[in-house]
């Protein structure tokens, strides 16, 4: 099947450019089309992908600038495929959202959302480092002007920050890229070139010190993006005043981008680097889940507890991409796509339960929203035991495998990361009883779900259980990129056995043992 990558990363920010222009009331209808077309491709794409074949499927790979060696360069592997699709059903649902409950400004909203999905798609497609670099840095300013537009009362102070550490990052990763490129280009007596494939040819040779500073860069870059600890002091504030629709996204798409970024960009390229640095990481994992699971339990407000739930799963991703084992790599992707689908409709979630309890998002306002809601209270349960793990979830699966492969690795590292499996049932289940159950709060109206909500909240719950049943396909289509990505960096740190000497013949041809053989 031809498929055709421009269409899908191009679509949202040609629709979004109609509806900047369009009658205010067309906005948001175009808004729609334009996430719908992109998850339409995402379907052909999961169905069409072939698992068994190796390297990039659907490649577009064209002259840009000649010069400097960037190419147009877009393509899709099993690293890639379902993060795409879960991009263009996130986006899709939150078109949807803010159509059936529009926001101020509808026109520019939609440009900025529109903005927004070609930038995500870009870096997940790119398969050129300056590619890549652009769209990653393009993220950032849709997603400043949504939260400057439409934001809460502390918004100014919440941009600020939020674009003074991105920024920061986005910088060092921005010289971290040139400085691989033009090294590498010159170290193998080729052209300057960005392009992936050449890079992760020439790089690796690189000398050590020099891949350790370049990947410290990235690597920098990725982790305040995801947030990880102790760069997670954007969080808060943005979390609190960012648009639900906008954070839905935001939370479920944006950093995961940055876990891809290592598997795509940093490891590949630079594996010594990520050899040496694996421990670091590592401990900046562990510490993460710890920090934000304990953060989650101290919070009453409902959005910074899946503000610090997402740390703490993060945390764990990055755990399974530096367990340099192929199980953890794939549980790591799996785990990306599995949070994804939880986070967003949790947040959905959170809009209806201020609507009943007089505005509020603290849990303490809170209480009884069950008792006239069986619908919402059975929506807001799944979704939550998704979050823990329990078996049956691909959840559990996603963390199953990201900590098989850390015990193959560092089994003290995992033992001690088996905290957060337990700390996220104590704070999801506080955060459910007292939001649905206990005493009802003073200024909370218990009613149901209307028509039009559980329309736009049941797909979400719906492939939430089917990822549930059967996530293989998941795991079948990485089976071939994802170890890929990690094989230069495990072979550094985990070599392959010297082969066992050969005995000395003696010289009457029968072969002498090299040692005694203990009686």
């Amino acid at each position: 099947m031809t498929i055709h990558l421009s269409i899908i990363l191009f679509w949202p920010l040609a629709l979004s450019v109609l509806a900047a222009i369009a009658p205010r009331r067309v906005a948001p209808l175009l808004a729609v089309v334009g996430a719908i077309v992109p998850l339409g491709y995402a379907v052909l794409l999961l169905i069409d992908f072939d698992a068994g074949k190796a390297g990039l499927q659907y490649v577009t790979d064209d002259r840009w600038i000649e010069e400097l060696g960037i190419r147009y360069h877009l393509g899709v592997d099993g690293l890639s495929l379902w993060l795409i699709a879960l991009t263009a059903l996130l986006f899709a649902f939150s078109a949807l959202w803010t159509l059936l409950r529009p926001y101020p400004r509808r026109k520019l909203f939609a440009f900025h959302m529109g903005l927004a999905e070609t930038a995500v798609l870009g870096a997940l497609l790119a398969q050129d480092l300056a590619l890549f670099v652009l769209f990653f840095d393009l993220m950032l300013v849709p997603f400043a002007f949504l939260v400057l537009g439409w934001g809460g009362p502390q918004r100014r102070e919440a941009t600020i920050r939020f674009v003074v550490y991105t920024l920061v990052g986005s910088l060092l990763m921005l010289a971290a890229a040139v400085a691989v490129a033009v090294l590498a280009s010159a170290q193998g007596g080729e052209g300057l070139t960005f392009a992936l494939a050449d890079l992760s040819r020439l790089a690796p040779a690189l000398s050590e010190s020099t891949q350790r500073w370049i990947f410290a860069g990235f690597a920098l870059a990725f982790l305040i993006k995801m947030p990880a600890f102790p760069f997670q002091g954007w969080m808060p504030d943005a979390y609190r005043q960012m648009p639900l629709p906008v954070l839905a996204v935001f939370s479920g798409v944006l950093s995961k981008v940055a876990a891809y970024g290592f598997l795509r960009v940093a490891m590949p390229l630079l594996p010594e680097g990520a050899a040496d640095f694996q421990t670091v990481i590592l401990l900046i994992g562990l510490v993460s889940i710890v920090y934000g699971s304990a953060m989650a339990f101290t919070q009453t407000d409902i959005r910074l507890i899946l503000g610090y739930s997402s740390v703490a799963q993060l945390g764990f991703i990055t755990l399974g991409i530096f367990a340099l084992r192929d199980e953890g790599a794939q549980g790591a992707i799996l785990q990306s796509v599995n949070h994804g689908l939880v986070v967003a409709p949790l947040f959905f979630i959170v809009l209806l339960l201020a609507e009943r309890a007089g505005g509020s998002e603290d849990i303490k306002d809170m209480g009884g929203i069950a008792f006239r809601g069986p619908f919402l209270a059975t929506f807001f349960l799944i979704v939550s035991l998704a979050t823990l793990a329990i078996p049956g979830s691909a959840n559990f699966v996603g963390e199953f495998l990201i900590l098989l492969g850390l015990f193959r690795s560092e089994p003290a590292i995992a033992v001690i990361a088996f905290l957060g499996v337990a700390m996220a049932s104590v704070y999801m289940l506080r955060a459910f009883i007292r939001a649905m159950h206990n005493r009802k709060g003073p200024d909370v109206e218990s009613r149901d779900l209307s028509l039009r909500d559980g329309l736009l909240l049941a797909p979400l719950v719906l492939a939430i259980l089917a990822f549930g049943v059967y996530p293989q396909a998941a795991l079948t289509d990485g089976e071939q990129a994802v170890p890929k990505s990690i094989a230069a960096a495990r072979a550094i740190n985990d070599p392959p056995p010297a082969p066992a000497p050969a005995p000395v013949p003696a010289a009457g041809g029968v072969p002498i043992p090299l040692e005694e053989p203990v009686p």
